[in-house]
């Protein structure tokens, strides 16, 4: 038995997962539910959380099947048992865990082996959070919190969170299980073949993400097949030691019939290759059955399950970017509002933008993370940290250090946070180390320990390294390994306290050879009052990075301190093959220029770029005074779109930058029509459109990003929504004269619906053009069911429409 103390209430409690991995070398997870389902008589378009209430007796014979095949544990019939996805059945989540909890538990009743675990199986809501879509971090948590609640009631042994492709959907998830329930936990995210999830989200960013919040065990399930999902997952392991779960599918899907190109046998040899990694849970997702789990433990049970002795270097991590902590990385230090009344003013205000700007403009010039201090006189420093971190993320995503002297500001800052940040700071004091150390260790970051205690600043290294220990020593208490306490030896004026420039630097030396720990500075310091700082400063960066500095923090907005810190990255080995370096300096024009103060020298085209609303809108209105509204849109809105949009069709961009660019375009939109209204002329539509995801199809989170995207290129977009029926689309399409209809799916089950309404479409005669999307599809597969256009992600889909509307011009 394997007793933990639960987060929650502190008391001791059975964590049933851990036990199973410490008595097993392999523990078994099942296969598919839906495609089980499908043979006993699922329909389409119907939900198998129903289907669990009207046939319980059919989803147990399916649990048994999967015990029987050697599962370990059990999934429950609960994948979209929330109170989103279920609004308008009549039907509340706790009665379908209920009743799914019962089946599996059912299921195990006078099994002859050892009992199974049932798995309370929690899928993502299918609405984007919050700023890439309109779903609260606060209603995603509810949500995950209702389903938690009632599968710990009715009995589930652990908590499986499954198929997330948006970590902060995740975190939601795995923070309501720990605040409110005793669960153990397994996650798993999904991904895209290049490692990235639908959200892009990497892999190294999740593992040391779920990590880091304490999950039981993670790792990854459903797009792909084993061979696509193996280099996945091997990047996955190289950053935590967490036990390793694998549930891919049964190979690629044929949307043809619905079958998966795998079978059993060559699933398991594929499977099987997962062994040296140290995975420790192995299942099948799509498309795989109960003889798919026979041959997998037939595959694994004869291998060696060696441990993963040694990951790859520590990293702080935003969802979109992973920083490994070798080598010298930049922390911009602009957004705080010390010394800065522009800065002060835009608290007060809230003016988000200004404070995005800043980021950006740190960001563009080489910085790694982001300082985040907010913290001003008459602001409400926790409610505008959450803000200001939420907007930060969804528009820049590096990494960021929340800034703060008031444990609630910290933890806003830390919750609001989807990645690995780091927390500034802790100091030497007993009652500080107690108030933070706690939310460091809750969040599974990184903190900054400050060389001070309530005797001030030591004045010699020794003294400062003594304070350095004592917050290690604090952080291991508190379960926070010792790597991710960074050391700040705390840098004072040289005009002052001439001698302290010498004893920094050697508590720096001190801290490295003594303890191995990772350093933090605040260069700047040292000049203040001196003529020529940028001098002093770069001297002292320089003598401090030979000390082992490794986390300078800084204005990147000047480039000779970028440049010196690029130039040691060099001469010591950590930018290989001076990759970076090249990069950056190969054209004269690349080197780190200083940014436009924000709001005043920035173009309507950057602001749009960068994902700033209100600069937007107000640049827009600006230029309404002496531009025809057309020439805007054409000129500046529509080209500046195009640019994001080609970065994320390169990679160099994701869905946060491209979601964040289509709203800040929106606002510029509305400025123009509202214009226009005023001035009697007709309303900026470049063309309607019609966008629905097809019958028997719930899932709408990929045509609802199409619609933000053709919507702020100009076209009236119809949505007519989710589980459309064909004749609702005819209808639609013949009453409103449309020139083209957009289709989605996302299951292979209803690529017939998709089929039968592009047949009814050209039977209606209708003389519209049909695009269709969806993970599923293929584009050989979209031209043989009669499609003109496939749309791989929504920039295609505002390709097609420019390509249909302009040529009829």
């Amino acid at each position: 038995m394997r007793i933990v103390n639960c987060e929650r209430t502190g008391l001791p409690v059975e964590n049933k997962l851990q036990a199973l991995l410490g008595r097993k070398k392999w523990v078994y997870l099942d296969g598919a539910m839906g495609t089980m389902l499908q043979q006993r008589g699922l329909k389409l378009g119907e939900r198998p959380e129903l289907f669990v209430l009207e046939h319980p007796d059919e989803v147990a014979d399916i649990h048994r099947q999967y015990l029987e095949s050697g599962a370990d544990i059990l999934y429950t019939c609960t994948f979209g048992a929330n109170a989103h996805k279920l609004a308008g059945t009549g039907v509340s989540p706790a009665q379908v865990i209920r009743a799914a909890v019962g089946a599996a538990k059912q299921a195990a009743e006078g099994f002859p082996g050892e009992p199974p675990l049932i798995a309370l199986d929690i899928g993502p809501i299918g609405e984007l959070l919050e700023p890439a879509g309109t779903l609260s971090f606060a209603e995603a948590y509810e949500l995950f919190r209702e389903q938690l609640a009632a599968g710990e009631e009715a009995g589930a042994d652990l908590a499986v969170f499954e198929t997330m492709a948006d970590l902060g959907e995740m975190r939601a998830a795995i923070l309501a299980a720990k605040e409110h329930t005793a669960l153990p936990i397994l996650a798993t995210m999904t991904f895209e073949k290049d490692g990235r999830t639908f959200a892009g989200c990497t892999a190294e960013a999740a593992a040391r993400t779920l990590d880091g919040l304490g999950v039981d065990a993670l790792g990854l399930n459903c797009s792909l097949g084993p061979a696509e999902v193996l280099p996945i997952a091997r990047r996955m392991a190289a950053c935590t030691k967490k036990p390793l779960a694998v549930k891919p599918n049964a190979g690629l899907p044929d949307p043809r019939d619905n079958s998966y190109n795998l079978p059993p046998a060559e699933f398991a040899r594929q499977m099987a290759e997962f062994a040296p990694l140290g995975l420790r849970l192995a299942g099948g997702c799509c498309g795989t059955a109960p003889d798919y789990i026979r041959e997998l433990r037939a595959a694994l049970e004869p291998l060696p399950c060696p441990r993963r002795e040694k990951i790859s270097p520590a990293a702080v991590c935003s969802a979109l970017k992973t920083v490994e902590l070798s080598g010298v990385h930049i922390i911009g230090e602009r957004i705080n509002p010390t010394g800065k009344k522009r800065f002060q003013q835009a608290l007060l205000e809230q003016d988000l933008d200004y404070i995005l700007a800043q980021g950006a403009a740190q960001a563009d010039a080489g910085a790694d993370i982001l300082d985040v201090n907010v913290g001003h006189p008459g602001v409400d420093e926790p409610a505008l940290m959450e803000k200001t971190v939420r907007e930060l993320q969804g528009a820049i995503g590096l990494p960021l250090q929340i800034d703060s002297s008031d444990p609630a500001a910290i933890e806003a800052g830390l919750r609001a946070f989807h990645g690995v940040g780091i927390v500034n700071s802790v100091n030497g004091e007993e009652e500080n180390l107690r108030k933070i150390l706690p939310l460091v260790k809750k969040y599974g970051a990184f903190v900054v320990g400050l060389t001070l205690d309530g005797g001030g600043i030591p004045p010699t290294a020794e003294a400062r390294l003594a304070i350095a220990e004592r917050i290690v020593r604090a952080a291991e208490r508190y379960g926070i390994p010792r790597e991710k306490v960074l050391i700040d030896c705390l840098t004072l004026t040289v005009s002052a306290q001439q001698s302290q420039a010498a004893e920094t630097l050697r508590a720096v030396r001190l801290v490295k050879e003594k303890l191995g720990l990772k350093t933090v500075l605040g260069v700047s310091n040292i000049s203040f009052g001196l003529p020529n700082r940028g001098l002093l400063n770069r001297s002292f960066l320089s003598a401090a990075m030979e000390c082992g500095l490794n986390l300078p923090i800084l204005n990147p907005n000047i480039p000779d301190m970028t440049a010196a810190v690029a130039a040691y990255n060099v001469l010591h080995g950590y930018d290989k093959d001076c990759a970076a370096y090249i990069g950056r300096f190969s054209r004269e024009e690349e080197a780190a220029p200083a940014p436009a103060p924000a709001g005043s020298g920035r173009t309507l085209a950057e602001a749009v770029k960068k994902g700033l609303r209100e600069e937007a809108r107000e640049k827009t209105e600006a230029l309404l005074k002496e531009k025809d509204p057309f020439d805007i849109i054409d000129g500046i809105l529509i080209p500046a779109l195009d640019e994001v949009g080609a970065g994320f069709e390169t990679g160099k961009l994701f869905l946060p930058q491209l979601i964040n660019a289509a709203t800040a375009s929106q606002e510029a939109f509305e400025a123009i029509r509202r214009q226009m209204a005023k001035e009697g002329g007709a309303p900026v539509n470049k063309g309607s459109i019609i966008l629905a995801t097809v019958k028997g199809d719930i899932h709408d989170i990929g045509k609802n990003i199409v619609k933000v995207l053709l919507e702020n290129y100009g076209y009236r977009v119809i949505d007519l929504g989710r589980d459309v029926p064909p004749e609702t689309v005819v209808e639609t399409a013949l009453r409103e004269n449309i020139r083209l209809v957009g289709l989605s799916a996302l299951m292979t089950t209803t690529l017939k619906s998709m089929a039968e309404t592009i047949r009814l479409l050209r039977e209606s005669g209708c003389p519209c053009k049909i695009m269709v999307g969806g993970a599923v599809l293929t584009e050989s597969y979209a031209m043989e069911m009669g499609a003109d256009y496939y749309a791989k992600d929504a920039k295609r889909s505002a390709d097609i429409a420019r390509e249909v509307f302009e040529g009829e011009e």
